[in-house]
């Protein structure tokens, strides 16, 4: 699969596919593509395993597409701001994601749902019960929220990442979470309850903004009940009245 990855912070990947070469992706992310291109939407390895993989943050239906003819191009979009990252796949490398990393993959690559092994890292950790994993043998590309930290960690090292701030690791990486201790830690500290810890050997991504953290310093720039609605083209005002 060639690609070239455009558009900085707000990034989209152009895809070039040679005749028969496939491409898979989430619903939606398909930005443009040349005529010569065929899109097929299938539920890749039955409806049981697609709504798994919903769980995970995946859609529900995969859309293949198909290159009739040399050089034909595709652009797929980033849904946030931040980083597109190449990974190889392959029986030494399997990954183990955020919701809604994956990209797009040729159609050598498996996109499954996991369940953590530890109850509690996987429903305190911040990236949910269930993970996207990523195995067989190709390229992916997956979108990171801002930028993009790569660190490769020796036998037994660890770091404790706060909640939301781990994109992907390999799956070599012991994956737990732990209380934050201390009285005012917990209720100064800004950091929420737990943190999320990683043990090497493997490479772990972490990503320097969350879409959540993003959504919550928005959360009082946004509209209230007493915003000016339009309605038929007028604007009025929304007030309210005391006794």
């Amino acid at each position: 699969m060639k690609y070239e990855i455009i558009g900085g912070s707000f990034p989209a990947v152009n895809v070039f596919l040679d005749s028969g070469e496939k491409v898979f992706t989430q619903s939606g992310a398909m930005a443009w593509e040349d005529s010569t291109i065929n899109m097929k939407t299938n539920a890749e390895g039955g409806l049981l395993k697609s709504i798994g993989r919903m769980f995970s943050g995946a859609s529900l239906m995969f859309v293949t597409h198909t290159a009739t003819q040399d050089g034909s191009k595709i652009t797929f979009s980033s849904s946030f701001p931040g980083t597109i990252k190449e990974f190889t796949i392959d029986p030494e490398h399997e990954y183990f994601a955020q919701k809604s990393a994956f990209l797009v993959a040729d159609e050598g690559v498996q996109v499954d749902a996991t369940v953590n092994k530890n109850f509690w890292a996987g429903l305190l950790g911040g990236e949910g019960f269930i993970l996207q994993k990523f195995t067989g043998q190709g390229t992916l590309l997956a979108e990171i929220d801002g930028s993009l930290v790569e660190l490769d960690l020796a036998e037994g090292e660890q770091i404790k990442v706060e909640t939301g701030h781990v994109a992907l690791f390999e799956s070599t990486i012991t994956y737990d979470v732990e209380s934050v201790s201390g009285f005012k830690n917990i209720l100064f500290g800004g950091q929420g309850l737990f943190l999320t810890t990683l043990t090497g050997p493997g490479k772990v991504y972490l990503q320097t903004i969350t879409a959540h953290d993003m959504a919550m310093k928005l959360v009082p720039y946004l509209p209230t009940s007493s915003a000016s609605v339009s309605t038929g083209g007028t604007s009025t005002a929304s007030t309210s009245s005391g006794s």
